[in-house]
């Protein structure tokens, strides 16, 4: 990716290329699409006097990223899994998914919101959905988590009730078997915690429950499960009765991340106009990133509440360390990252930190910063500065002001999400991009190094999302001078909102009699991509 912590201008640029402000797309405007095909493909057949490895002849012959838009499919249907805290729902699900997802400790309330895992059995794909642990009469906090796991009962099309076979049947149990008597679905009894044979007779007590009969399991070794898996399939429809379909295309997907407790649950709530995630003053509330399918703009997005990074992930421990990993997985499925920052706290190297890590992940990037309306004039100057110095390598991001707790300016983010967006969908057609690569050299040539001076041969964006170039060059770049031309890319192209990588390959002149021996036309042309925005 781009260098770390480089502004929008630097030094380099005065002290070896002069300065200046020349307008390259005025010039650019100049030449026509045609003309600019016509020297791409001349500088293409010089390329057949150089080196060339086999994955350089690939890159050359072809293109084509086109992105594959269909429509909407049924939706999957949603299995909830509900139970008192540290009955082991997460682990149950961890097993029946295959890997570790879930958040597990040992310890209660681990999981505090409703959380999405796709999962498969005997060919059957569904959706599972892990709850915070049930509690009747719960306050505060614990209140808002069995608000959560009620509201994904409502929308499952079948439920699994876990209990924990040795502890045997709780006044807790006796209450969610209450509320599920009003729930018209089927629901099936899993006894959790039946690790060996001879701890079936435990089971039996579970059939005074009314709910049928349990299916013994254990969900740390994975025993009966397959059983438990089997007569799901017997219950479960072919398409879910209440989830949204959702095109293979869209929504785009969006991660709020940011450290803890600046504020991202209560923009997502804010955004929905409901109570999706669970909102509270203590740090670490959200530890499972949160899908969520909310309409902004009149049209849907899908948005990732992630837990708050704390610190680097080798630091964190237990539950934080493994929801750090699952909120750098959350940052890599997702499209576009919005990072907050605590305006009434200065900016962090832990602020950085994040906003670096989403860069590195090649992701598009909007800044907001939460509680603005609360700024005052001093702290608005400071907190000027502290962005023009901590800031200054993302000045590329776009920023929105905003409340996270009043939803004050909450309508300015749409308009930031689809600029980033399209930036990073962004295609240059191979002979504009030339065109500009030579429109760049002829004004600011590379220095010159130990009586070299390396020479740009050819260019072409290799991928989008994020924007990646290729340069066949004669020799290394400075990387002030790689900078130069990401800087000029982003003026000329309007790479909002979206990192840019831009990767060398130096190749060197064949011999006079290599390239007699080489055949003609090796390096073809192909298909290239026009410029497109989505």
């Amino acid at each position: 990716m781009e260098e770390n912590i480089t502004p929008e201008r630097d030094d380099y640029e005065d002290k070896f290329l002069g300065g200046g402000s020349d307008d390259v797309s005025e010039r650019l405007a100049e030449i026509d699409d045609e003309t600019a095909e016509q020297r791409a493909e001349a500088l293409l057949a010089g390329l057949e006097d150089y080196e060339l490895d086999e994955e350089d002849q690939e890159l050359l012959g072809s293109w084509g990223f086109e992105i594959n838009e269909s429509d909407p499919e049924e939706a999957d249907p949603v299995v909830a899994i509900v139970g008192r805290p540290n009955v082991g729902k997460s682990t149950i699900i961890n097993r029946i998914i295959g890997h570790r997802e879930a958040v597990v400790e040992d310890k209660p309330g681990v999981t505090r919101d409703r959380v999405s895992y796709k999962a498969e059995w005997a060919g059957k794909d569904f959706t599972l959905v892990d709850t915070g642990g049930w509690e009747a009469d719960a306050k505060g906090i614990d209140a808002q988590v069995a608000a959560q796991a009620e509201i994904a009962v409502a929308h499952a099309d079948v439920v699994l009730l876990v209990v924990d076979a040795i502890v045997g049947i709780s006044n807790t149990d006796e209450a969610i078997v209450r509320m599920l008597r009003r729930v018209k679905k089927p629901i099936l009894l899993v006894a959790n915690k039946v690790d060996a044979e001879h701890q079936e007779a435990e089971v039996h007590a579970l059939w005074s429950l009314g709910m049928g009969e349990p299916f013994p399991v254990s969900g740390v070794h994975g025993r009966g499960l397959a059983d438990l898996l089997d007569a799901l399939l017997k219950v479960i429809p072919e398409h879910s009765q209440y989830a949204e379909p959702e095109a293979l295309g869209g929504p785009r997907r969006i991660a709020l991340v940011g450290r803890p407790n600046v504020g991202k649950s209560s923009l997502l709530n804010k955004l929905a106009d409901e109570e999706r995630a669970v909102v509270n003053d203590l740090a670490g509330t959200t530890r499972d990133p949160v899908d969520e399918i909310v309409e902004l703009g009149d049209r849907p997005w899908r948005f990732v509440d992630t837990a708050g990074i704390r610190r680097r992930v080798h630091m964190a421990k237990g539950a934080d360390f493994y929801a750090s990993l699952r909120t750098q997985t959350a940052i890599e499925r997702s499209e576009v990252c919005v990072v907050l920052l605590d305006v009434s706290e200065p900016i962090s190297e832990q602020d950085v930190r994040i906003i670096q890590q989403v860069v590195d992940s090649g992701r598009a990037l909007v800044l907001a910063f939460n509680k603005w309306d609360t700024l005052d004039e001093e702290r608005r100057e400071l907190l000027e500065r502290e962005i023009d110095r901590d800031l200054a390598h993302v000045a590329w991001a776009p920023r929105v002001n905003i409340s996270a707790r009043t939803g004050w300016h909450k309508d300015k983010l749409v308009p930031a999400l689809e600029t980033a967006l399209e930036a990073w969908d962004s295609r240059i057609s191979t002979g504009r991009f030339n065109a500009f690569l030579g429109e760049i050299v002829a004004a600011h040539p590379h220095p010159l190094r130990g009586g070299k001076q390396p020479r740009i041969l050819f260019g072409t964006q290799v991928s989008s999302r994020p924007p990646k170039f290729v340069l066949f060059t004669t020799g290394f770049l400075d990387p002030g001078y790689r900078r130069f031309i990401v800087r000029r890319l982003r003026e000329t192209f309007d790479f909002t909102g979206t990192p840019i990588e831009i990767s060398m390959r130096v190749r060197e002149r064949r011999t006079l009699g290599e390239r007699k021996a080489a055949k003609p036309g090796k390096a073809s042309k192909g298909g290239r991509p026009k410029s497109t925005r989505r």
